[in-house]
């Protein structure tokens, strides 16, 4: 018992070193944090119901920026834009998905774009690129966030009879 006690004693004594640890304060765990994630890609890119059974994260992303390029393309064979611009023959559009699944369309010209009337243009745009099917926002930790990107889209030259 004597042992016992003696041993005892001296866990005892070297135990008080655990608990003398300094603890890490809430902003030095938050700075931390902040600086492991990754702000420049997000866990799930946005997607449409076509590209949600696609399990890779890769392919879903791929699916998902041809689906936008086909579909804008199609809106934009039924309007005259290849006549009244010929030597037009891609526009690059920006993309924007907000997190309430909102979708917000840009066109985006060269700086040597003096050839072209963008304001047409660009209510040309606004005007066609409505109504798309609902887009599911991108996922950064469960939170649905902002995503922008550029999509290339041709301009399909119609040939005039």
């Amino acid at each position: 018992m004597k042992y016992l006690s003696i041993l005892l004693i001296f866990l005892f004594l070297n135990s008080c070193q655990y608990f003398d640890k300094k603890v890490p304060s809430e902003k030095e765990l938050l700075q931390k944090e902040l600086k492991s994630i990754n702000w420049k890609e997000v866990d799930e890119y946005p997607s449409v119901a076509d590209c949600e059974k696609v399990a890779d994260k890769k392919l879903r992303q791929q699916c998902f920026f041809q689906f936008m390029t086909s579909l804008i393309q199609q809106k934009l064979d039924i309007d005259t834009l290849s006549i009244m611009y010929p030597e037009l023959d891609t526009i690059s559009v920006k993309v924007t998905v907000f997190p309430n699944a909102a979708l917000k369309f840009e066109p985006q010209f060269p700086s040597d774009s003096v050839a072209y009337n963008t304001i047409k243009i660009d209510s040309v745009l606004r005007a066609r690129l409505v109504d798309f099917p609902k887009v599911n926002p991108a996922i950064k930790r469960g939170i649905p966030v902002k995503t922008q990107f550029i999509l290339p889209v041709i301009i399909k030259s119609k040939k005039i009879k």
